[in-house]
C-alpha cells in the first residue's frame, strides 16, 4: 500500500495538573495552548499550522492518563538547546539525557522530566 502521509499525526502527554502542565509549556517553549474538555478530560491543545511541516498534540488531564518517564518518546525542536534546557530546569524540570551533540547528522538532542514527569526530548538542528 502506498503511503500518503506521514504515519504519526497527533500526540498527547499526560499530566496530572493542565495548568501547571500549560504555564511550564507555555514558560519554556513560549507555547499558547486552547484548553477544552473532551469526553471528561481536561485537554489543551499545542499550536497547529497547516503550512508548516510537524504535527501537533495536547496535554491531557483525565483517569486513563498517567505521566511517566518510559513508553513513547517526544522531541519538541528548539531553536536553542542550551537555553531551553536553562528554561526547563528554572521551571522544575530536571535533565535526564545531557545536551549530545552528534555533527555527523547535522542535530543536538537533550531529555528533561517536564513538570508532570514525563520524559521529554529536546532537537537542535546544529
Amino acid at each position: 500500500m502506498e503511503q500518503k502521509a506521514n504515519p504519526v499525526v497527533y500526540f498527547e502527554i499526560p499530566v496530572n495538573d493542565i495548568n501547571r502542565a500549560i504555564r511550564f509549556y507555555n514558560t519554556v517553549f513560549g507555547f499558547a495552548f486552547e484548553k477544552e474538555q473532551i469526553d471528561g478530560n481536561a485537554m489543551a491543545h499545542f499550536p497547529f499550522e497547516d503550512s508548516i511541516r510537524g504535527i501537533s498534540g495536547s496535554l491531557a488531564k483525565g483517569d486513563s492518563y498517567i505521566p511517566s518517564t518510559r513508553g513513547v518518546l517526544l522531541y519538541f525542536y528548539t531553536a536553542s538547546i542550551e537555553e531551553t534546557v536553562k528554561k526547563a530546569i528554572e521551571n522544575g524540570a530536571a535533565l535526564v539525557y545531557p545536551i549530545t551533540e552528534n555533527k555527523d547528522l547535522g542535530f543536538a538532542i537533550a531529555e528533561i522530566q517536564d513538570s508532570e514527569g514525563n520524559r521529554i526530548g529536546l532537537h537542535q538542528k546544529l
